[in-house]
């Protein structure tokens, strides 16, 4: 799986990451991430665009709808927990049934806070439509069966994603497969909602089994208030911060589904399910480096722990351009391939949007910096301030620019987020000058080339 990472990173990227610590160990691990994300980018991609082609934009928006509305609440039921979990076993390895077993059961709760929200709005803010009411409370059940990932916590930690990998793999394959059934028997919008949900609880009822396969059983597992209570001191900016985000990825589709239509909603979604299937490229090569940053600043080796930040940045950035620039230029054609003639419209959106990919992957890389310098409540207010940037703006350009508007706002409020607001407090200043140095090195480095070539 380590040769995977390497076909998929070009060599000069892999350069600029030598000399970190357990970097063999963090290859092998980010490339079963990568596997894991890729096969899901292919064989999702593909079901969900004939999924689309066969819902058309009206059907496909009410179910993005849907979706959007379950992760916007569903947000909450993570309670923020996911690093910080991570970061305590990698602490205190003799804690591990204590930290997993009040995680699973913070996590079940939130589950059912969230479900219960997430139906009493959508009742108030669509009276009427029992239809979206069921297909909302379906997909919103999901909720629940997160509190199993708590299991994958544990593999982060011991960079070991790979049985994650084959459990959720399985499960994904498994409902793919399905779902290809429910379009080829021409079901109803119903069944792919309860296909969304069968294959969060088969994918948890793997991990429990990759688990077991390990030598570990969840009934080891112990509930501890004062673990509760610690864990919960930490998460609780990171819970509001996770909501903030899904508010500002998913607060547009939701908008357009209330200002516009369903059908708007369809053509947003298909753009922009295009442009985000990219943010797993951050997220897989930061679950793997999380725990040896940990480790550098828990032993003390700034320079170290600084200097591998530093080069994680200017990979992203160069990665995200890599991405943008040729989606830019393609997107009429890319859409036109993909979904055909009638999402046509959803080109314009793609050409936008794609570009917040660059500041979600230095966004990403933020994200660690900030849980082990315990700054996770400056992670709250720049959060915050974006989803209040977007909802503003999606407000006042969404009844003029519909589509095209919405991209627009969260390509800002996602550089407000993730770069401008670093500017907010002194403590984070210097992780906006390592983002402006990705920036700055890289377009130097391009004149430096383009004078050279002359």
């Amino acid at each position: 799986m380590k040769s995977l990472l390497y076909k998929v990173i070009p060599s000069l990227l892999l350069k600029r990451i030598e000399g970190s610590v357990n970097l063999q160990k963090i290859i092998s691990n980010t490339g079963w991430l990568f596997f894991d994300r890729i096969f899901r980018m292919g064989i999702g991609l593909f079901v969900g665009v004939w999924i689309a082609r066969f819902l058309g934009p009206e059907q496909f928006g009410l179910l993005s709808y849907a979706q959007a509305f379950v992760a916007l609440f569903g947000a909450f039921a993570k309670l923020g927990l996911d690093g910080i979990v991570v970061r305590n076993i990698v602490r205190e390895p003799d804690k591990k049934d204590q930290i997993l077993g009040t995680t699973f059961i913070l996590k079940l709760f939130g589950g059912l806070v969230a479900l219960i929200i997430t139906g009493f709005i959508i009742y108030f803010i669509r009276p009427g439509d029992i239809f979206t009411l069921w297909l909302i409370l379906i997909i919103a059940t999901g909720t629940l069966f997160q509190a199993f990932d708590s299991i994958d916590f544990w593999f982060q930690s011991q960079v070991i994603s790979k049985y994650t990998v084959y459990a959720k793999s399985v499960a994904f394959s498994t409902i793919s497969i399905l779902k290809i059934i429910l379009i080829l028997l021409d079901s109803t919008l119903i069944f792919f909602a309860l296909a969304a949900l069968f294959e969060i609880i088969f994918g948890s009822i793997l991990l429990v089994a990759a688990y077991r396969y390990k030598g570990f059983n969840i009934f080891d597992w112990k509930f501890q208030f004062t673990t509760a209570k610690t864990l919960l001191k930490d998460s609780w900016p990171l819970v509001l911060s996770g909501t903030m985000v899904m508010v500002y990825m998913k607060i547009d589709q939701i908008m357009l589904g209330q200002i516009i239509d369903d059908r708007a909603v369809g053509l947003y979604t298909a753009a922009t399910r295009i442009s985000e299937v990219w943010y797993f490229i951050p997220m897989a090569i930061v679950a793997s480096a999380a725990p040896v940053l940990t480790k550098l600043k828990k032993d003390g080796n700034e320079e170290k722990y600084y200097q591998s930040l530093e080069k994680l940045f200017n990979i992203m950035l160069i990665l995200g351009l890599a991405i943008a620039l040729p989606m830019t230029l393609m997107s009429g054609a890319v859409i036109d391939l993909l979904y055909g003639k009638e999402f046509a419209p959803s080109s314009a959106v793609l050409s936008i949007h794609i570009w917040a990919a660059i500041f979600v992957f230095l966004g990403v890389v933020r994200g660690p910096w900030l849980l082990n310098e315990g700054l996770m409540k400056f992670a709250l207010i720049t959060t915050v301030l974006g989803a209040v940037v977007n909802i503003i703006l999606n407000m006042i350009v969404i009844p003029i620019y519909g589509i095209t508007g919405a991209a627009w706002t969260t390509l800002f409020s996602q550089f407000v987020a993730s770069y401008l607001g670093n500017l907010l407090s002194p403590k984070t200043r210097i992780i906006f000058l390592m983002q402006t140095r990705a920036i700055t090195l890289l377009f130097l480095s391009k004149r430096l080339s383009n004078k050279e070539n002359s």
